[in-house]
């Protein structure tokens, strides 16, 4: 499973709004310090020199020029570590069509299957074709998720879904779209830590924790479509 865990770097502020965001500080109120292109090089240098096993750029959609600039400078001085987009799934293809070959690993969520609750809780109109579009173009540069000889992530497509209380995540329509449109050799992340955090107490359907048996339930969804990896083993 690797021992020197991934070199992560949160961006301040998100193309999402998400009422239940666990980094609300991070996403909604910006918290963090401003820094060069180049300071962002060596950011990630650094990273690579501690011994971690990926650079996990964390919500960079808005901020991708600058991060393809310092990307430049950081491979030119010895970066060698895989690229890790780790997005909310709300993307445009065109700007990842602009990373083919730049990125190791997508790692996007795919939150909704349904428009309004898409809109309704984290502020992304047309969510669900956004995220299907964005996700297919994903696979088609880096293909299902490989790992090296330590178990630890390669390349490839790892996909994160947030099992939501009440099933307002659509997690059934989610399932069957990667199993039919991606591959049923996908890596998906089924998540069951939801908590009610930020704005989503003044919510009432998003006011409590997902229960053991609605998380049950999306990973039997799951596995009823064809998936398998990444799923928990509960045989």
């Amino acid at each position: 499973m690797g021992t020197g865990g991934s070199g992560t770097i949160f961006f301040g502020s998100c193309n999402l709004a998400c009422c239940f965001c666990q980094n609300y500080e991070i996403s909604q109120r910006r918290a963090g310090e401003e820094v060069t292109v180049p300071h962002l090089a060596d950011i990630m240098l650094r990273l690579q020199r501690g011994g971690c096993h990926n650079i996990n750029l964390v919500t960079p959609t808005h901020v991708i020029a600058g991060i393809v600039a310092a990307l430049a400078i950081a491979a030119r001085n010895g970066l060698r570590i895989p690229i890790v987009y780790n997005c909310g799934g709300y993307e445009s293809v065109e700007t990842l069509r602009l990373l083919d070959g730049i990125v190791d690993i997508y790692m996007p969520d795919i939150k909704y299957s349904g428009d309004d609750e898409a809109l309704r809780y984290s502020g992304a109109p047309g969510y669900w074709a956004r995220a299907r579009e964005a996700v297919l173009e994903m696979h088609r540069q880096v293909g299902d998720l490989t790992l090296d000889s330590l178990g630890v992530a390669a390349r490839g497509l790892l996909i994160r879904h947030l099992v939501l209380p009440g099933s307002l995540a659509g997690s059934e329509r989610v399932m069957d779209f990667i199993a039919t449109r991606i591959s049923t050799n996908s890596w998906v992340n089924v998540m069951d830590q939801y908590r009610p955090c930020y704005r989503a107490r003044q919510v009432p359907e998003l006011s409590r924790p997902v229960t053991r048996s609605e998380y049950r339930a999306a990973v039997f969804l799951a596995q009823r479509a064809g998936l398998s990896r990444g799923l928990p083993d509960w045989s």
